[in-house]
Order: structure tokens, then C-alpha cells, then sequence
């Protein structure tokens, strides 16, 4: 798309030339999220750990899309790791515009060496601290280097991307083994619920502190997405989805570029839940 389109559909979802950038980019959504925004146009930064390889994923946006996008390596519980990144970004691009808090730990039930190192008696410390570090800490770190860049603009789209379990409770029932006691089950751990409930409650604050400066903050709460779960937790979940099944991970995409575009603009402190339609029930 160009500058030229008249089409006014085409106009409302155009980001040419702006510039986002995407945390946890190099992850199984973060980069899916970065592949619609550059395909809307957009100079896509991927921010996240060097271990999983943000210039290798950014070369595949740009070889796929034919815009220049970045990789960077960054640890985005360092400030000062963050303000290298932001510094790097100008230089590139001079300017940013979109900020997706992406990244985020999520402790899956299987992750310990014995079933019952989830459930909330046996949760490790340093678990909950490291998840909460990059999960909250982390945004409230990105929010505030990259949205203080857009508040010298007076233009910017921040969004947080929550859960359904920011919204509702997780179903323990998910995740039973037949044959332990209670007191053994595992369980999907406290961290996860704790950091997307927080992200929405970072996303009213925000939206409300930086209105002034148009800046437009919303949060997105999506389902669960098909990765390989086994068989029987899924026979489980679909039951309590309408929709009958988990999202794909290229799912959430629409919504994605919905919320970072123009269409979106009369939209801030927002959760868009978008779940299969999960918590209707």
C-alpha cells in the first residue's frame, strides 16, 4: 500500500512507513503478530532474547514482505537494555509508533520434575518472581521507554496482550490425572492468571495517563492456540468453548492489526476478548 491509496478500507488498516515493535517477536505469536503488521506496511522491530534469534525472524518478515524490518537482541526486565534497543530503533528508523507487549514466561504444567511443583503450596519462588519480572515488570519497562518516545510525538498505539485468564479463573479440571489425590494434581500455576490480570489493570492506567498525548492503549485477551496439546486436554477444552476448538496461532492477526491501525481509533483502555467465545460461558 501506498501513500496514494484512496480506498478507504485500505486507508484504515495502512501503517506504511510506521513503525512497531513487537516483544517476545521471535515467539510462536509475537512473530505472527509482526507478520500482519508488516504486511499492513509497517517497519517491524522483533525484540527478544538472543537465544531465540530475532534477526533471523525479522530477515524472514523482510524477505517475505519486501519491508525492512529489525531484529534485536534484548532483555526487556534492563532498562538499560531497553533504552540501547530504543536508540538503535531511531537511529534505523527515526521514529516508533506501535509497542505490542508481547513477551511473557508461561509456566506450563508439564515444565517440573514432578507433578505436583505447580500447585500453589509448592510453587517456587524464583519461578513467580522471574515470571512476574518479565510478564509485568517488563511492560510497565517497554511502556515506559518506548511510550515516552511516542509521547514526544504526540502519536502512538500501545497494546497489551492479556488472556482469557486475565478474565476468568483457570479450569484446574483441565489438567487432572487419573489416579492422584487432590493434593497431587497438577495445576496450571498462579503466575500466568496473576500477570494477564495485570496487564489489563496497566492497560486502563495507561490509557488514562497518556490520553493527553494521543496516545491509544488497549489490551487483547486471546484463547488458547493449537501447539501440540495432548489429545485429552483438548477433548477437555473444546467443551467449554463454543466454538468448539483453539485458535490457530495466525488467528489473532486481524484483531492485532485492527487494534494498531486506524480503524481502532476511537478505541483506548480496551480489552478486546477474543477467545472462541469462552467466557460467555
Amino acid at each position: 500500500m501506498s501513500e496514494a491509496t484512496t480506498n478507504p478500507v485500505q486507508q484504515l488498516f495502512d501503517l506504511t512507513h510506521r513503525v512497531a515493535i513487537v516483544t517476545g517477536g521471535a515467539g510462536l505469536l509475537g512473530y505472527h503478530h509482526g507478520a500482519i503488521l508488516t504486511a499492513a506496511g509497517a517497519h517491524v522491530v522483533l525484540l527478544d532474547l538472543a537465544s531465540a534469534f530475532p534477526q533471523r525472524r525479522a530477515e524472514q518478515l523482510t524477505n517475505e514482505h519486501g519491508i525492512q524490518c529489525l531484529g534485536i537482541d534484548a532483555d526487556i526486565t534492563s532498562e538499560a537494555s531497553l533504552l540501547e534497543a530504543r536508540d538503535s530503533i531511531l537511529r534505523q528508523f527515526g521514529r516508533i509508533d506501535i509497542l505490542i507487549n508481547n513477551a511473557a514466561n508461561n509456566p506450563k504444567v508439564e515444565d517440573g520434575d514432578r507433578q505436583t511443583w505447580s500447585r500453589l503450596e509448592n510453587f517456587p519462588l524464583d519461578i513467580w518472581e522471574a515470571d512476574i519480572r518479565v510478564g509485568l515488570t517488563g511492560a510497565f519497562l517497554c511502556s515506559r521507554v518506548f511510550g515516552s518516545e511516542m509521547v514526544a510525538r504526540k502519536s502512538g498505539v500501545i497494546i497489551n496482550v492479556a488472556s482469557d485468564l486475565g478474565l476468568i479463573a483457570p479450569d484446574q479440571r483441565l489438567y487432572r490425572v487419573d489416579g492422584l489425590a487432590d493434593n497431587e494434581q497438577p495445576v496450571k500455576p498462579v503466575t500466568y492468571s496473576i500477570v494477564k490480570t495485570g496487564l489489563i489493570g496497566l492497560t486502563r492506567y495507561l490509557a488514562t495517563y497518556w490520553s493527553e498525548s494521543n496516545i491509544r492503549v488497549n489490551a487483547i485477551s486471546p484463547g488458547g492456540v493449537l501447539n501440540g496439546q495432548p489429545e485429552i486436554f483438548l477433548n477437555r477444552l473444546h467443551q467449554l468453548i463454543p466454538m468448539g476448538r483453539m485458535a490457530n496461532r495466525d488467528e489473532y492477526q486481524g484483531a492485532i492489526l485492527f487494534l494498531c491501525s486506524d480503524a481502532s481509533s476511537y478505541m483506548t483502555g480496551t480489552n478486546l476478548v477474543v477467545d472462541g467465545g469462552r467466557t460467555c460461558w
